[in-house]
């Protein structure tokens, strides 16, 4: 009896770490979030560049990372994606380009039929003037972000990221933004930059169509706003804003 015992005890030792392995490796499965980035890398008719906006995925990417969450990257056509705002000075762009495992990433994105949304807490939709063209029409993408949002999970996006937002659909037929505080590059800021008449839609605009309630700031001024676990900020230089403001939403889950 006293062997047995012995054994038991043994058998009871030796799986405590394999116990706590299996649950930090479950805790860890819940630790992710999709990044959207635009596949589309021309301003309509003008032929000049464009692509998601480097300093919108990379200073939500450093705050998000830095909290021990897994980031995954997916655009409407998969593979690489363009990128503009290229800037190495910005050390936080250089830090996450120069990442070896998210450089990956980016140059491999995932296609919307690739990803489970049962895997991820949040998703975030970076901007970039490429999104205005293949955001707001993508069903796989809409449907996605519904999913994750109906079982609790946070919706994010910065810039032209929210066109996005504008045409998702929630299960019981309204659309997401209905109702809800939404900010988003405003059309003083499109007007400023000369593309009003280039950008299929103005995306103020077309939000507001969809029942958001806008909020804004003065051109470049960061302002991020958070309602109902939705978080959108304005311009570039909300993206970190917009990061934190989604860590802070997840900490309350």
């Amino acid at each position: 009896m006293k062997n047995i015992a012995k054994v038991i005890a043994i058998l009871l030792i030796s799986t405590v770490p394999v116990l706590a392995q299996a649950k930090k490796a479950k805790n860890m499965d819940k630790k992710k979030i999709l990044f959207v980035v635009t596949s589309h890398d021309k301003k309509g008719s003008t032929g000049e560049p464009t692509g998601f906006y480097l300093g919108e995925a990379s200073h939500p990417w450093e705050v998000l990372h830095n909290a021990g969450y897994t980031i995954d990257f997916v655009s409407p056509k998969g593979g690489k994606a363009p990128v503009d705002g290229f800037d190495l000075k910005d050390p936080v762009n250089k830090e996450f380009w120069e990442n070896a495992e998210y450089h990956n990433k980016i140059e491999n994105t995932l296609k919307p039929s690739q990803v489970n949304p049962a895997d991820y807490v949040a998703i975030y939709y970076a901007g970039g003037h490429g999104a205005m063209w293949d955001f707001a029409d993508n069903a796989e993408l809409q449907k996605i972000a519904a999913v994750i949002y109906e079982k609790g999970g946070i919706v994010g996006a910065v810039c032209h990221g929210p066109a996005g937002l504008v045409n998702i659909k929630l299960s019981n037929g309204n659309y997401l933004i209905d109702g809800k505080k939404i900010n988003a590059f405003t059309n003083e800021e499109e007007e400023a930059v000369g593309l009003t008449k280039v950008v299929p839609f103005l995306l103020e605009d077309g939000l507001k169509a969809h029942g958001a309630k806008f909020e804004k700031s003065g051109m470049w001024q960061q302002h991020v706003t958070v309602d109902q676990r939705v978080v959108t900020g304005q311009n570039p230089q909300s993206a970190k804003g917009v990061g934190e403001a989604i860590l802070a939403e997840l900490k309350k889950k």
